[in-house]
């Protein structure tokens, strides 16, 4: 079932490697699209070893242990049961075997010393200075590197994850493992029905991306789904439990505070976040502050032990276009600021999560704030959308937002699928997501001058032009969906656009003018 997943119609591309130089164990795989002028566009790639030739998938097995060496070299050099975390070495001026896998993978279709070319001392700079994350907890060392940051190309996360509803083990695999197929950088698994752990290791042993979680859900499920049953202590044991099994970073909503809680009350939506709603019921059902924000430094020491990195939830994000930019979302943010500061001193990474619904007038005041109040740490955001009404369309209504913050400096976008407000998103919800956002993520590359983006667009507009059709389906980021749209009206190897036909072609017709000759001269 897995193989079948990664039978890729893009029989124009295939695998390419490059090595490191400071380490030279490091080995980078990217997809290389071989085009039929003879040419060739090398892209960053996140499908692992699942396309590597002769690669057979075993899930019961799991990946290859890429990092595993990595991570034994770096213990052995260490007092028994000490680990650093990947920032405690940038900031000691270390490169580890992931930055330069990191590096080397942004430079997908970059030539060396190019304009926009990545360095692993650039990615090491990054992360030592909190504008950047590389998530990659040592239990989960089946992970390929990847660093995120404004200076990098924007990343994209696909949500999956069980309910009470349905969906099982499997099926949730699959959801991962597809999101991964079509583009998805990382993959938040928020199950919150059956078989949370079973479901968690099953993701972690077979996905090649970076995987997060929202620890609460688990957490109130121990107590029975009771919020005021909620204790520190078991809401810390799941912390460990999923630290050990190998999740590589966690939202974490520690920003909403107390006295937050009565302004989110007058809002027209109140709270949309299930985490933030958690933590909200939980400090009036107890009048008292939040226990993450008290335990705020104990769950640092904890994640440092293991290198996870820590997504700071955006509990009072905005659920409406009304709330956007309030005082709830903004005081919220404020603390987040200040939690972002306490982790670093633990040499915990961090990535701060924002909005929600947001109008395109205001998408900029969310981009100033957070670089201004969280320090220069990547911000991570949902969409966001820019309208209320898109239900059954909200993959579009968000993408619109998150090119337009994407362009402004944000390093990473959760994508947002068709259910989005209706239901559990299906394989194809997955992959319309996915693909989706990876147009909008592309979008805000172009945007912010990314040479491997533009050098992407700028192939594919030649294949245009040329009547290149193969090219144009591989060079796209559906290429299936694409030739099966052109097949359905056009004959294969047409020498006019599908839009207008064979006599009123503007390129064929653009083609035919001959120069006069003193326009040859």
């Amino acid at each position: 079932m897995y193989k079948e997943l990664f039978n890729d119609p893009r029989n124009a591309s295939g695998k390419v490697y490059v090595n490191g130089e400071q380490h030279p164990d490091v080995r980078v795989g990217m997809r290389r699209v071989h085009l039929t002028d003879g040419g060739h566009v090398d892209l960053y790639d996140t499908t692992g070893p699942y396309t590597e030739p002769g690669y057979t998938a075993d899930t019961g097995r799991g990946l290859p242990k890429l990092r595993e060496a990595w991570i034994a070299a770096r213990a052995a050099a260490l007092p028994a049961g000490e680990f650093h975390t990947q920032r405690w070495y940038a900031r000691h001026g270390i490169v580890t075997p992931e930055m330069e896998y990191a590096a080397i993978r942004e430079n997908a279709g970059i030539a060396p010393g190019g304009k926009g070319y990545i360095t692993p001392e650039q990615v090491r700079q990054s992360i030592a200075e909190g504008r950047a994350i590389l998530p990659a907890n040592r239990c989960h060392p089946e992970s390929e590197p990847m660093v995120i940051g404004p200076e990098y190309l924007v990343k994209i996360n696909a949500n999956i994850g069980n309910s009470a509803l349905g969906s099982s083990v499997g099926e949730e695999v699959e959801k991962a493992l597809w999101a991964i197929r079509w583009g998805a950088d990382t993959v938040m698994d928020l199950s919150t029905g059956a078989h949370i752990h079973r479901t968690r290791e099953a993701i972690l042993r077979n996905v090649p991306v970076p995987v997060g979680t929202v620890p609460m859900y688990q957490a109130l499920e121990k107590v029975g789904g009771a919020v005021e049953a909620m204790t520190w202590e078991a809401y810390r044991d799941t912390l460990v439990e999923q630290c050990e099994q190998g999740v590589d970073y966690f939202t974490i909503h520690a920003g909403l505070l107390k006295k937050h809680v009565p302004l989110a009350q007058r809002r027209v939506t109140g709270i949309v976040s299930r985490g933030g709603s958690i933590m909200a019921k939980w400090m009036a059902l107890h009048d008292r502050e939040s226990f993450l924000y008290e335990h705020f430094d104990e769950i640092c020491a904890i994640m440092a032990r293991y290198d996870v990195a820590l997504s700071l939830g955006d509990g009072l994000r905005p659920g409406s276009i009304a709330d956007a930019n309030d005082a709830a979302q903004f005081g919220e943010l404020e603390t987040l600021g200040e939690l972002c500061r306490r982790a670093w001193e633990h040499d915990v990474q961090v990535i701060i999560e924002g909005p929600g619904h947001v109008p395109m007038d205001k998408i900029r005041e969310n981009m100033e704030r957070q670089v201004e109040w969280c320090h220069g740490a990547p911000f991570y955001t949902l969409g966001p959308l820019v309208s209320d009404i898109g239900a059954g369309y909200d993959h579009i209504t968000s993408a619109i937002g998150g090119a337009m913050i994407g362009w402004f400096g944000t390093a990473m976008l959760c994508y947002v699928t068709t259910k989005e407000h209706l239901a559990l998103p299906n394989r194809d919800d997955v992959r319309e997501g996915v693909v989706t956002y990876k147009l909008a993520a592309h979008a805000a590359d172009i945007a912010k001058g990314h040479p491997a983006a533009i050098a992407r667009d700028l192939a594919m507009s030649r294949a245009r032009y040329d009547f290149r059709w193969q090219d144009q389906f591989n060079l796209s980021l559906d290429p299936e969906r694409a030739r099966r749209m052109h097949s359905e009206m056009v004959r294969e190897n047409a020498d006019f656009c599908a839009m207008c036909g064979p006599h009123f072609c503007a390129m064929r017709i653009t083609k035919s003018i001959k120069n006069k000759p003193d326009e040859q001269r």
